[in-house]
């Protein structure tokens, strides 16, 4: 490790299951059950008000340690809507979506009943049993409700990707091309060894099923619903959630009914390879669409790997550089995304556009779906070009991290502590388009740490850092790190912070 002043940063004057547990049910279903409800079948009627979105049941029962087993099941007013038997302590329904061995659909008014059944429960047992039942609620996935992993640190993900549920495509076992199971998007994911996914067929909620069923194998890999919200005038991911999000943007319409459509659903709205061309190739792929107040928009896709596979370069043509820059120049705040928008998850993971090349890299406080987007609202993420393992970047100003506020201080330098690109160097972007490169004879060692000094006139302004690999391509890039105006309004460009 090293640390050296290799440049001074010039400012110029003259120019961010929902739980089930985290809130109270709406009906509870008390009761007991007897050795003489051996091999019986109980219903626990309850009624439904119209309007309800999404029905969440939580039971719980005191008999276990005395081998009491209690089976779980459901009727609506009109038909048998699932059984988990002891396999589970609760499920979802939703239109869109519902826990294995439920189906999804209506929750409609009338008079539903939960099914007990008890195929076990010794001689003199009592057993006491609550079933707790929400409804209306917009909810994370069961599976998503509880962070797989605990404690703070850098995960690594892919926030891009198709499916059998849209347009994802895959050779059969005979060689022909057909829809691609879900299965193997989440296989891909799990041996490049990501931390979590988010799958993004276009427009459905459809995959959440396939998803949910997953996740109890895939341990290691967080597996989160979103959906590419597809307009003839762009694309973007809403990241999260799972309530359906009206994609049916008009002619004229700003896409700003989207964007808050996005965020009521629970989600994160990020624009999709901005740059890319629009027509009979990728229709209405490059974004267009107006919008009235561009604050609202989360992310950004900078790298996309179906742009990269096809032109070799990140931030060329495709990409999102110019949409991104250009709202940070506006003083808005988006946060620079990856994703491979992969369509064909068993591509070799050696191949750009394989799942997880991008990978998009997020500081998070754990591994769930509320942490990750949280990390990605709060601009705690870097992108590895090409996916790897071993690559990784650290932009800190002191205390502060990418996507952190921060006022400049004497005597802070601002750091980069790059990982896994050997030979290659750093260059510095700024508000005024400026970009230092480290000078050749500090070429990056394998792991380096450079600092830098900054120079401001008071006034707020932004800064990112770009690593560039032996070959002068693009390997890592950063969030901004933004530099508030100071306490006094100084406007003294002499000032240096050194």
């Amino acid at each position: 490790m090293r640390a050296i002043l290799a440049a001074v940063l010039l400012f110029f004057s003259a120019t961010a299951l929902v739980s089930a547990q985290d809130a109270p049910p709406q009906i509870t279903l008390r009761g007991v059950v007897h050795a003489s409800d051996l091999h019986r079948y109980i219903e626990l009627p309850f009624d439904v008000p119209s309007g309800t979105e999404r029905l969440t049941v939580v039971f719980s029962q005191d008999g276990a340690g005395d081998h009491t087993v209690i089976d779980l099941g459901l009727f609506d007013p009109e038909r048998f809507r699932g059984w988990s038997g002891g396999a589970r302590d609760g499920f979802t329904i939703a239109n869109g979506d519902a826990t294995p061995g439920y189906l999804p659909g209506p929750v409609v008014k009338g008079r539903w009943r939960l099914l007990l059944g008890v195929p076990n429960i010794r001689a003199g047992v009592t057993t006491h049993f609550v079933a707790k039942v929400f409804l209306g609620r917009r909810a994370i996935s069961r599976l998503a409700a509880t962070a797989l992993r605990q404690g703070p640190g850098w995960y690594r993900g892919d926030l891009h990707m198709h499916t059998a549920h849209s347009d994802g495509k895959c050779k059969s076992r005979s060689g022909v091309m057909v829809p691609c199971p879900a299965f193997l998007t989440v296989d891909a994911a799990d041996r490049r060894g990501l931390d979590f996914i988010v799958v993004t067929d276009h427009n459905t909620i459809s995959q959440s099923d396939a998803l949910e069923e997953l996740q109890p194998y895939f341990d290691k890999t967080l597996i989160i619903t979103g959906r590419e919200l597809t307009t003839f005038w762009g694309h973007a991911n809403a990241l999260g959630g799972h309530a359906f999000i009206d994609f049916r943007l008009q002619e004229g319409q700003s896409a700003d009914a989207l964007i808050d459509a996005t965020h009521r659903a629970g989600a994160l709205f990020s624009v999709n390879h901005a740059s890319a061309p629009s027509g009979e190739i990728c229709m209405g792929c490059g974004w267009s669409a107006r919008v009235d107040h561009p604050g609202r928009i989360d992310a950004v896709e900078i790298v996309n790997g179906g742009s990269l596979r096809g032109t070799g370069k990140a931030d060329g043509i495709g990409s999102g550089f110019a949409l991104w820059q250009g709202l940070l120049d506006k003083g808005f705040h988006p946060t620079a995304i990856g994703g491979s928008d992969n369509h064909d998850a068993p591509l070799p993971l050696s191949e750009t556009g394989s799942v997880g090349w991008p990978t998009t890299v997020v500081y998070a406080e754990n591994l769930s779906e509320a942490a990750i987007l949280a990390g990605i609202r709060a601009g705690h993420v870097f992108v590895d070009v090409e996916g790897t393992h071993d690559r990784s970047l650290a932009v800190t100003f002191g205390h502060a991290m990418m996507g952190d506020h921060v006022r400049p201080t004497p005597d802070t330098m601002l750091e980069a502590h790059v990982v896994g690109v050997p030979g290659g160097h750093i260059e510095l972007v700024h508000d005024r388009g400026l970009q230092v490169a480290s000078e050749p004879d500090t070429a990056l060692r394998a792991d380096d740490t450079l600092s830098f000094g900054i120079a401001t006139d008071g006034q707020r302004h932004w800064v990112y850092v770009k690593v560039m690999d032996e070959a002068g391509k693009l390997a890592l890039v950063g969030n901004p790190i933004y530099f508030e105006s100071s306490d006094r309004g100084d406007s003294n460009t002499s000032a240096f912070f050194r």
